[in-house]
């Protein structure tokens, strides 16, 4: 019987495609980046107890794994501050101060990821999802219209602690501190959870209980657009964005390594965001937050066993990972 109810929770963590159409910010400007695929890792960053016969987060030793900019450490100009003296845990933080627009260029290998940054020297920071290797930062400063030129490049080489470490902290696409209100929520629903996937199930059942799909915002969203996780949970309204970017905060903040992704979902080839999270249960396993451009509809992946529709989930081979945060 445990079995089977252990079972019943996998199955309602994989439900939750919620639907909608809107614009993305910036991504149509990069460069598309290998697809991202689900995989199983080694192990697990967390700090572990023991509930029962099996190892777990000991709840009140979970640590929160935060991403700051540390000016003294930063390099660069007097425009532009970067800051790399913490790349191995898996960020870089940018400052720029200017009257004229920037753009901030991370660039590994084959992948490039463009990003918009404020000029009033807000700091941002931005992970360095795309694993180990030799990377180019570069800060584009806008010359007129659409043209952009180079005011500062700086190479690494990094080395992450583990492959968790981007997906466990905030950044501009999921942004969160240790007194947000979206993470003591998600401190709330993980008390009583005995393991990770019960604490995904709490966060989800939570998100998809609370926030309501936001038609006008969807219709009126500009390219650019960044999402703030606990205006998210004040106002219980949102597009797929604001979905993902809080569960991800929820869950990242428990411990739970959790990615923000954006692609396309075939037939349609809508494109929308969605999460993957990881458990050492479950691995890699991708939460949808999809559209059918009217309203929100739940389905479950695993949808043979409930006759679903699978015209847009199917069994996972129609979605297109372009962009993972």
């Amino acid at each position: 019987m445990r079995r089977l109810k252990r079972l019943r929770w996998i199955g309602l963590i994989l439900m939750l495609a919620f639907v909608c159409v809107f614009s993305l910010p910036s991504a149509a400007e990069q460069a598309p980046v290998a697809p991202n695929r689900p995989v199983a890792l080694a192990a697990s960053p967390v700090q572990r107890g023991t509930f029962g016969e099996k190892p777990w987060l000991v709840r009140d030793q979970v640590p929160f794994l935060d991403a700051t900019f540390h000016p003294e450490a930063a390099e660069g100009n007097k425009k532009v501050q970067i800051d790399l003296s913490e790349s191995h845990l898996g960020y870089v933080a940018v400052s720029v101060n200017s009257n004229k627009r920037f753009k901030f260029q991370v660039i590994h290998g084959d992948a490039t990821y463009t990003y918009d940054v404020k000029s009033d020297g807000t700091p941002s920071v931005f992970p360095l999802q795309t694993g180990d290797g030799e990377y180019v930062f570069r800060a584009m400063e806008n010359v007129s219209g659409k043209k952009y030129a180079q005011a500062l490049q700086l190479s690494r080489r990094v080395k992450l602690d583990d492959p968790f470490q981007p997906f466990l902290r905030p950044s501009d696409y999921s942004r969160y501190t240790a007194d947000s209100r979206c993470v003591k929520k998600a401190t709330d629903l993980a008390q009583d959870a005995k393991d990770q996937v019960e604490i995904v199930s709490a966060v989800y059942a939570y998100v998809n209980k609370t926030v309501r799909y936001d038609h006008m915002k969807a219709a009126t969203v500009q390219s650019g657009y960044l999402p703030d996780p606990d205006e998210t949970l004040k106002t219980r309204r949102g597009i797929c964005f604001d979905y993902a970017s809080l569960a991800a905060a929820m869950l990242r903040s428990q411990g739970v390594p959790c990615k923000v992704i954006f692609g396309y979902v075939a037939p349609n080839q809508l494109y929308h965001a969605w999460n993957m999270f990881y458990t050492e249960e479950t691995g890699w396993v991708t939460v949808s937050f999809k559209a059918n451009g009217k309203d929100w509809t739940r389905m479950d992946l695993t949808f043979t066993a409930n006759g679903q529709d699978d015209t847009f989930i199917g069994n996972g081979s129609n979605y297109t990972d372009l962009y993972f945060y």
